[in-house]
This record gives structure tokens, sequence and C-alpha cells, in this order.
């Protein structure tokens, strides 16, 4: 009896180490959760709107009609935009864009409204991917913005339709939204600068005038963005 149950303690011991063996070979090791690797590289649509306000330094020495000052005026926009990045370094994208405005900044010009209708841009930008799914960037290039035409002196004159060429500079951001592949959210401030320009008055009996208008246009615009290839 003895015998026996030396021989069942020396099975069952043997037979516990082997199946401890055989489960320390199955084990596998935990495996952490894959990140995902942005790729900056590539082309985008945009659309989105914003806010804008413009000011304008009016002068005309030359007539008694119109005087010296400042003037301005706000309102929404919409916006599109196309363009294309290139991620030269893991931490630096410079890229190359255009985009169209649309809408009505409105202002007064004295007794009579003035309205910035449409405005587009091009330029570059450089930015840094402070993470994986953000890039903050600065912007720059040229700008033209068109002003509608304004009746004046009750229809007895009028001020053509101008547009207005400049610069502009800007600063926003971009970021990736995690729940649809290729869609980012962008925000960019923007200030463009357009330089002085002989505006006519035109009147119905045949007097000539003009003024110097140096116009500023500020914005903030957010857009919805769709990378073609964002990983």
């Amino acid at each position: 009896m003895k015998k026996l149950a030396i021989a069942i303690t020396a099975v069952a011991a043997f037979t516990g180490s082997a199946v401890a063996a055989d489960m320390q070979v199955k084990a596998r090791p935990y495996a952490p959760p894959v990140v995902t690797a942005y790729n900056w590289t590539g082309c985008y649509v945009g659309a989105g709107g914003g806010y804008g306000m413009y000011n304008q330094d009016i002068s005309a020495d030359t007539s008694e009609r119109f005087g010296s000052g400042t003037l301005g005026g706000r309102g929404w926009f919409g916006t599109g935009q196309v363009g294309c990045d290139y991620q030269v370094m893991p931490s630096i994208v410079i890229g190359a864009f255009g985009d169209y405005n649309f809408g009505s900044i409105t202002g007064s010009m004295g007794s009579v409204d003035e309205k910035l209708s449409w405005s587009w841009a091009a330029g570059g930008r450089i930015g840094w991917v402070a993470l994986p799914n953000l890039l903050a960037y600065v912007s720059g290039g040229y700008t033209e913005a068109r002003f509608d035409q304004i009746d004046i002196f009750h229809g007895d004159a009028y001020i053509p339709a101008t547009t207005y060429k400049g610069w502009f500079l800007g600063s926003g951001y971009e970021y990736g939204l995690g729940f649809m592949p290729g869609l980012f959210w962008k925000t960019e401030y923007r200030f463009a600068d357009y330089q002085a320009q002989t505006v006519p008055i035109v009147y119905t009996d045949g007097f000539a005038d003009s003024f110097d208008s140096h116009k500023y246009v500020q914005t903030i615009r957010s857009e919805l963005v769709y990378r073609f290839n964002w990983h």
C-alpha cells in the first residue's frame, strides 16, 4: 500500500510539471495597442465658414464732398479650399493652397453701405507636427477682394465695384478627427493688407471725382477638411 501511494504521488508530480511546462510554452506575451501613424503628405479639400471684419483709411484731399477718416464693416462668410502638403521631416510639413470666400461683410461709408462680397487667396504654409494628428502652422501669400458698387447722393452718383489686391499672413492648426478616417478640423486666423487704390466717383451730371482707400481685413475661419491619403 505504501508503494502504491508513492507511485501515485510521483505520477501526479510529473503530470503537474508537464501541464505547467505546456502552459508556459503556449502563453503569449501582452501586445500593446497599435498607435495610428499619420502621414501629412498628400492633397485635400475643405469647406467651412467664419467671421470677418474690415477697416479702411480713406483720404480725398481734392474733394469737399468726402473727407478723410477710417471706416469699417463686419459680417459672416463661407469658404472653400484645396491644397497639398508634403512632410519633409517627421515634425515639419510644407504645403500650398488656394481658397475662395463668399458672403456679406458689410459696413458703412457715410450714409450708404459698402459690402465685401468675395475674396480669394493663394499661398503656402509651413507647419510643425505637435502631435501625430495635430499640425500647427503659419501661412502667407497673395489675395484679392471685391467690394460691390455703391450708389451715393440719392442715386446721383456711384462708386464702381472695385477689386483690391494685397497680401496675407495667417496662423492656425489642423486636427485629425478619430471617428472618421481622413477627416480633419482646421481653424485659422488671417490678416490681409490690400494696397491703397484710387477709386473713382461717377456722377450722372458728368462731374468726375475720386478718393484713395487702403483696406485691411481680418478673419477667423473653421473648416472640415478631407485628406485623400491620411495614413
